[in-house]
């Protein structure tokens, strides 16, 4: 309606002559142009303003993106060199239908450089029992075939740990990992997987984060036929697969914090590695005595949570609480560190040097970061009173 009320007003003007007309269709195209010319320039000002305020954010995404890529191309150059692949042939016997039967096995995981003169950490399970021969093939991919086994840990132990020593170099120069801190680590924090993927693709780099701590899992051999209960590891979504057993997990600093162990079977990227500080003790000793050494307390115990305590009646909701008997086996081991030192049934340790004891630390994790030989002192709970006790590490029985 309002168009055509306009053209009615229009038509009842009175009529003006040609040339009144020209100016007037002049002036509104002038006035048209003008209009679209500020409208186009309002509009390119405004998309202009817009792509300018989003670009930053583009740009500082790209930027993370690109320097993450290049955090972790340096990881890989830096570490990679330091990481090997452990080639396995182990002999064995088996029972069959036929009576025992000799069987020869081949397997590989990944180890780490540890020191210049050729120690080299491992998994316990890479090196299994009855290893015949062992080589390890470097970065570069020399394969070195004068290896040995310098010591496992024992089947029971929740620590997956052994050491090799290359005996030939064949002149090459050894590189070692770097350490660092693992009771520094945060949920959320960056970490990197090196390893023998698949025990055939070496030095495979995966990425991702720390996914949690203080995990205990049940790992197995994938024959259904024997497992082992590993305690107080890592969690991470960083990509491990078989083959990437005894391989470095390294932080954003290019230090090792962390040796890959399991992976969770029938999951995606739930990988578990063991703490690096809870194997520092025995580095120590193999690199100071040339032997494996596990240092030992010599007690039986019950990680407190709060529920635990609540059960149990306790006032202390954290430690290791050394427990009646329930099976006949007395929490204090005889001859044992723990006995001399005068620990008592009942006792809760809730420190090693310093360290709580936690839902991050376990009683083990804590002892692991000494040698044998050590002296630490034990913060216990005696009696709803707390006093500290001094004792020394000794190594721990080997049967």
């Amino acid at each position: 309606m309002a168009t055509d009320l306009t053209a009615q007003q229009q038509s009842e003007l009175p009529p003006k002559s040609t040339d009144s007309q020209k100016p007037n269709t002049r002036i509104a195209s002038f006035l048209l142009l003008l209009i679209c010319s500020v409208s186009a320039g309002f509009l390119g000002g405004y998309y202009g303003g817009q792509a300018e305020s989003t670009s930053p954010d583009i740009k500082a995404s790209q930027q993370a993106v690109n320097s993450e890529s290049e955090l972790i191309k340096q990881i890989a150059r830096d570490v990679g060199p330091s990481v090997v692949s452990v080639n396995v042939t182990a002999e064995g016997v088996q029972s069959t239908v036929f009576g025992p039967q000799s069987f020869t096995s081949q397997g590989a995981g990944t180890g780490m450089i540890v020191s210049s003169d050729g120690i080299i950490v491992t998994n316990r399970h890479v090196v299994p029992k009855g290893a015949s021969t062992v080589s390890v093939t470097l970065s570069d991919g020399t394969e070195l075939s004068d290896v040995s086994v310098i010591g496992r840990t024992a089947e029971s132990d929740p620590l997956d740990v052994a050491f090799l020593k290359v005996n030939d170099k064949k002149g090459k120069e050894l590189k070692p990992v770097k350490f660092g801190d693992s009771a520094k680590i945060e949920v959320g924090e960056k970490v990197v997987a090196i390893g023998n993927a698949l025990g055939q693709f070496q030095n495979t780099v995966t990425s991702g984060i720390i996914s949690g701590y203080g995990r205990s899992v049940e790992a197995g051999d994938g024959s259904g036929t024997s497992s082992e209960t590993l305690q107080n590891l890592f969690q991470t979504d960083a990509s491990i697969n078989e083959g990437n057993s005894g391989g470095p997990l390294v932080n954003a600093k290019g230090e090792v914090i962390g040796i890959n162990t399991a992976v969770a079977g029938g999951a995606e990227n739930i990988g578990f590695a063991i703490p690096l500080n809870d194997i520092e003790g025995l580095i120590k000793s193999v690199l100071k005595e040339g032997k494996l050494l596990r240092p030992y307390l010599g007690v039986r115990y019950v990680t407190l949570t709060d529920d635990y305590a609540y059960q149990l009646n306790l006032n202390t909701k954290r430690g290791a609480y050394l427990a009646p008997p329930t099976d006949g086996r007395p929490p204090i081991i005889p001859g044992s560190p723990a006995e001399k030192a005068g620990l008592k049934e009942k006792d809760i340790i809730t420190k090693v040097n310093g360290a709580a004891i936690d839902e991050k630390n376990s009683v083990i994790s804590l002892l692991g970061r000494y040698a044998v030989g050590d002296k630490v002192k034990l913060s216990v709970i005696r009696d709803d009173k707390e006093i500290e006790i001094e004792v020394i590490l000794e190594a721990a029985p080997t049967s």
